[in-house]
């Protein structure tokens, strides 16, 4: 069971009217971006529940989309979100989805494109107070809420992949805070979400990629480092 403290439910620095509908919804789209490799031409949100109902009046969209183009909660950017996303090529659409019911009331899937057509989908809930978490990469259920630097490991479910991905974090001097294994079914995609206090050495992923069951690799650092 986790706790959320006063102070957080008093919410963040952020731009915007709610810490759920705005603050929050940035921090999802922001998270999501560091997963995509390459250069974000084209992305897709869909919207479920609260958000759904409300996201043009409290901003969720202009939030979302200025997330996903990198801009922290509080840049004043988000207000002119749609205007920069067209000026940099961004194309962007907002669906609802109000038949599935069965989710966070402020749950967001996000579908992102690169300029070589590779796509990545990524759901993500805002919790209150600025806190997110996100529950699903590419249909594979996860658990992940960006409060740590992090690498994100898509594998074969294989074994000795998790001991080499320890092994050469521990090469590296890398205290591991959290780690955890997500798979689709046996012997099949998997992704290794390892949380640390510390910042990652961005050449670890040279290193995790030595191994040939290990077929990409994602480092999402706290912006505030």
């Amino acid at each position: 069971m986790s706790f959320i403290s006063v102070f957080d439910v008093i919410g963040p620095n952020m731009v915007g009217p709610s810490s759920s509908h705005t603050a929050g919804a940035c921090a999802i789209a922001h998270l999501a971006q560091k997963m995509l490799n390459g250069i974000l031409k084209e992305v897709e949100f869909t919207l479920y529940g609260s958000f759904a109902k409300t996201y043009g009046g409290h901003g969720t969209d202009r939030a979302l989309l200025g997330g996903i183009m990198g801009f922290d909660t509080d840049d004043v950017r988000i207000r002119d979100s749609f205007e920069i996303a067209r000026e940099r090529g961004i194309a962007y659409r907002f669906l609802t989805d109000e038949k599935e019911t069965d989710v966070h009331p402020n749950t967001v899937d996000i579908r992102m494109c690169n300029e070589s057509g590779t796509q990545m989908s990524v759901r993500g809930e805002s919790l209150g107070g600025g806190k997110v978490r996100i529950v699903r990469i590419n249909q594979v259920k996860v658990d992940f809420t960006g409060e740590y630097n992090a690498v994100i490991i898509i594998q074969k479910d294989r074994p000795g992949v998790a001991a080499h991905i320890t092994k050469a974090l521990s090469d590296r001097d890398v205290n591991i805070a959290f780690m955890r294994l997500f798979r689709e079914s046996k012997g099949e995609k998997a992704y290794t979400i390892v949380e640390s206090d510390d910042r990652l050495p961005e050449d670890i992923i040279g290193q995790l990629l030595e191994n040939p069951n290990i077929r990409e690799v994602m480092l999402v650092q706290k912006s505030s480092q």
